[in-house]
Parts: structure tokens; sequence; C-alpha cells
């Protein structure tokens, strides 16, 4: 670890031979001395590449704009870089010019299934809200290329309040994730407005912000930013890191600040080949991000947008890791294998086949080890018959939360019951009263 300190401070000495340590930890700083071209790339990582390939990487960026953050430039191995899993996430290849018959400008048909401005409506009960199409960093293998280095893709006040309508009239929408781009590049003033405006909505239970900050930007994680996301509970955060190298002491910082909040966490990996597609790395990474307090959410096939062909796999290699992981690390370090269907059918689960053959009395099913066992089924269970008529079935649908009820002496004790006394039935003295009245 100690190398990687001492080259981030070499990466800040490059960039402003003035540059202090508050400089280093203020992410803005970052923001305005994010690397963009093949020169400041070299100058910074002190490396020289041959002019031919030069030439194609500044081709590439004429399609695909570049944007790295020094601090994670500053995690590239400049001894290695052609197998750092930081340098191909971050700096362009020749390999993204070549457009696959398959590839698609929007896969996932997000603009097809946007509603209004900002909005994509796929699932019943929850939204996208693109709030900001900005990232500190461009991803060389994000989904949304075709809105990287957009000059006018940071929606305005009045593209906000156009999907906050939406969402105020749309009242099966309970689940509201702030996306883009990053939201945590907006301001903090700005972010708490949007979480003020959404949180106010009746029907909308649950907000989540999809973030990479803590993976290539963890000093944005600042006390401020925290203490302000807290007034927004119940609030989670799905973040993105994709190799173990990428918890940092920062990033483990910067996750422990969210955690402590009460925000529970979650990590959207992307299965890259050449970067992460190996068991080992995947079953590392996982293990990492528990100890961390992050949930381990989606390891995701490659999506079919322009210019990924390189990073993709065969779904069969995320098969496998999964393989690696059920029954081989705990349960809540593996995470759902997921393809995100092309022509927004959203994402559909793939996994490994654990039943190995059905009955009509028992399943066979076989467990990580190999081991072929059987569940015997229920011998006389007789599904509930649903007709849809709710009011006269017989389960309790009773949708709202159970009432904690006092029970004996406890009455007497509990702050929430107004009981005084407890009377013996046939007391002789109120048998009196009532023979009185």
């Amino acid at each position: 670890m100690k190398i990687f300190t001492e080259h981030q401070q070499e990466v800040a000495e490059t960039l402003r031979k003035t540059a202090s340590k508050s400089d280093w930890t203020d992410w803005k700083w970052h923001i305005r001395h994010a690397i963009k071209s093949v020169d400041d790339f070299e100058r910074v990582l002190g490396v020289t590449f041959p002019e031919k390939r030069k030439r194609i990487f500044e081709r590439t960026l004429r399609k695909f704009p570049m944007a790295v953050t020094p601090y994670y430039l500053s995690l590239i191995d400049p001894d290695d870089y052609e197998n750092d899993p930081i340098f191909h996430q971050s700096f362009p290849s020749a390999d993204e010019l070549s457009i696959g018959r398959y590839d698609m400008t929007d896969p996932l048909h997000e603009d097809e299934d946007s509603p209004v401005p900002g909005i994509t409506h796929r699932y019943p009960d929850r939204v996208l809200f693109h709030v900001s199409n900005v990232c500190s960093m461009y991803c060389r293998h994000c989904t949304r290329k075709r809105k990287v280095g957009d000059v006018d893709s940071v929606p305005s006040r009045a593209d906000l309040e156009q999907g906050l309508e939406y969402i105020r009239n749309t009242p099966q929408i309970r689940d509201v994730l702030l996306s883009g781009g990053d939201p945590l590049m907006l301001s903090d003033e700005k972010l708490d407005w949007i979480l003020t405006k959404v949180g106010e909505i009746e029907h909308v239970d649950v907000i989540r912000i999809g973030t990479r900050m803590p993976v290539v930007l963890p000093y944005r994680i600042t006390e401020d930013l925290v203490e302000m996301l807290k007034k927004h509970h119940p609030l989670w955060i799905n973040t993105h890191f994709n190799h173990p190298r990428e918890l940092t002491a920062s990033s483990r910082k910067a996750l422990r600040r969210l955690a402590d909040a009460g925000i529970p966490l979650g990590n959207q990996s992307v299965l890259l080949s050449g970067v992460n597609d190996c068991q080992r790395l995947i079953k590392t990474l996982n293990q990492k991000l528990v100890k961390n307090r992050v949930r381990p959410y989606y390891l995701y096939q490659c999506d079919l947008s322009e210019g990924l062909t390189h990073f993709r796999t065969p779904i069969g290699k995320g098969i496998e890791i999964i393989e690696s992981l059920r029954g081989h690390t705990s349960g809540f370090a593996v995470p759902t294998y997921v393809v995100d269907a092309p022509g927004g059918g959203g994402k559909i689960p793939v996994m490994p086949n654990y039943i190995v053959s059905w009955g009509p009395n028992k399943v066979v099913l076989r467990n990580y080890e190999g081991v072929i066992t059987t569940y015997n089924e229920p011998e006389s269970y007789e599904p509930n018959y649903c007709d849809r008529e709710c009011a006269n079935c017989n389960l309790q649908l009773k949708e709202e939360d159970a009432e904690e009820k006092a029970i004996g002496i406890e009455k007497l004790l509990s702050d929430w019951d107004d009981t005084t006394s407890l009377t013996p039935e046939n007391n002789e003295r109120l048998d009196r009263r009532d023979d009185a009245a």
C-alpha cells in the first residue's frame, strides 16, 4: 500500500507543484485537474506511448472522450500499466472504435422508456431519475457512452421539475433511483433540494442513489455531505467497485462514513474481460466489500453498448464465477448475476442450475460440492385458491404493521397503555356497584 501512497503524492506534485495535502483531499480540486488528454496522461503517469498507438488513442477520444480523476489515475501501476485493471477502466482503447454488429447506441432502450425528460420508467413500481449526466471519471465500459462528454448534460431546474411532477402523478412509484452520470457531482445544496422534493411525495417509500464516487473520488464523501444525506432516510446507496485494488484506505474511509450514517450500501460490479473475469478476483472483491459493510448486489453481464465488445465475456464465464461463490463464501457475499436485456427487457437473473430433476413428489437437487440430494414435496398441500376477490379471502390480508399490545402487569408498566389497575373477575365490590346501578 505504501508504494501507491507515494505514487499518489508524485501525481499530485506533477499536476501542481504547489499542491498541498488539503488540495489532494479536496474533491473539487480533482474535478478541476481531471486528466483529459493523452499528453497529460503520459506526463502525469510518467509513461510514453509509441507514436502510432498515441495517434490511435487520440482518434478514440474524438468519439469517446476521456476524463480521469488524479486520485484514480494514481492507483495505476506505471510499471505494468498494460495489465492494470485501473488503466483498462479509465484509458481509451483502439478496440472502442470496433463497433460490433450487435452493438447499440442505447441497448437498454432507456430513451424509449422515458415518458418525460430525465425519467426512465421500466419497472412498475420504480423509476430511474437522471439528475446529472456528468461524471468525475468516464468509465470506458459505460453503458451510457452515448451521453459521455455531452456539453448540455446537466438537467435544468425545469427538466428536474418535469421529472418530479411525473413521479407525483404516478402513484404506483414507490422507489426512486437517482442516477446519471453521477448524482454526487451535484452540489450538496442541489442534491439536498432533489432529495427533499422526492421525499415529500407521499407514495415514495425509498430513495436510492447510484454513484461511483467512493471508487474513483472518495474525497467527495465529505462529513458535510453525509450529514445532509442523513436527513433523508430511508436512503440507500449503490456503488460500483469492479476490482479489489479499488478498495483503498480512502475508499474504505468513505464507505465507513456512509455506513456509520445508517445508509445501507450495495455494490454493482460489471464483469469485464481483462479486468475481473476471474473467480478469485470476484470472490476477494466481494469479501472485502462485505468486510466494509457493502452488500454485493449485482454482477452485471457487460451491455451491448457501442465499443464494448472487447470487454464482454461469454455468459458462461459469469455462471462459472457464481458457481465458485455459492457455498464457497457467505451467502450475502454472493451477488445476483444478471443480463440487462437488450431492448429494455430489464434485469434477467442467470445462475447455475441446482435442480437436477423434478418429479410430482420430490425434487432432486445438487449442492456446491456436487452432492445430490432430494427434497420431498408435501403429500397433502392444498393451494389457497385465488379468485382475486380479496374481501372474501381466508388469509389475513392486513398489510399495516401489527400494533404492540401490553398484557397483564406489563399494562401497568407500559407508557403506551392507559390501564391503571387490574381487577380479578367476579369481584364482590364491583358486583355491588353494578347492583346499585
